[in-house]
């Protein structure tokens, strides 16, 4: 449970590393700088409310729920590029045809050095898909290292439920922890 944890709250760190990398590699193919400024640089914001989130990791499945607001959002896409800056030496988001495709790779210390390549699909208000592969190489606990492969889906249920705060993610048998102290926010 603690990787799925750790995987979610990762994903969200790396979808929200939101660089304009994409017009640099335009440049870099000899697309016109017009082109690469007319696509959105930045995946839109989840809608507030309560998502579920099913994630797939080593063959287990966990579904946990997850209370946005826009200030969580934005706040997690800043804490997103703060890990960038330190962290990462490369962290691209760019657009596909229905999503965003994304590539990072991340010194974690003890956790080692990883290579994440991904893709997140869907409209960020009512539904959403992610899928990734990170390499680890170097961690410290050796079941760390190596392939590991996630996917994610995720769905807008409603407003957040009485009791629950923006912030607030339910794991699997009911333990609530709050996503921006987790994330030492």
């Amino acid at each position: 449970m603690r990787r799925a944890i750790v995987l979610s709250l990762s994903l969200l760190a790396v979808a929200a590393c939101q660089k304009k990398p994409e017009e640099k590699a335009a440049a870099e193919a000899g697309e016109a700088p017009a082109a690469a400024a007319s696509a959105p640089t930045t995946p839109p914001a989840r809608k507030p409310g309560l998502w579920t989130q099913t994630v797939t990791t080593a063959g287990v499945t966990q579904t946990m729920k997850i209370c946005f607001d826009a200030a969580v959002d934005k706040r997690m896409a800043v804490h997103g590029q703060a890990v960038g800056k330190d962290m990462c030496e490369k962290n691209v988001v760019t657009p596909t045809a229905g999503g965003w495709r994304f590539e990072s790779v991340c010194d974690m210390g003890s956790g080692g050095k990883t290579t994440t390549t991904g893709e997140a699909k869907g409209d960020f208000s009512s539904r959403y898909e992610v899928k990734a592969v990170t390499e680890t190489t170097g961690a410290e606990a050796p079941q760390m290292n190596g392939r590991h492969e996630m996917s994610l889906t995720a769905a807008w249920e409603g407003p957040c439920p009485a009791g629950m705060k923006p912030g607030d993610m339910q794991l699997p048998g009911g333990m609530t922890i709050n996503m921006m102290q987790a994330a030492g926010g």
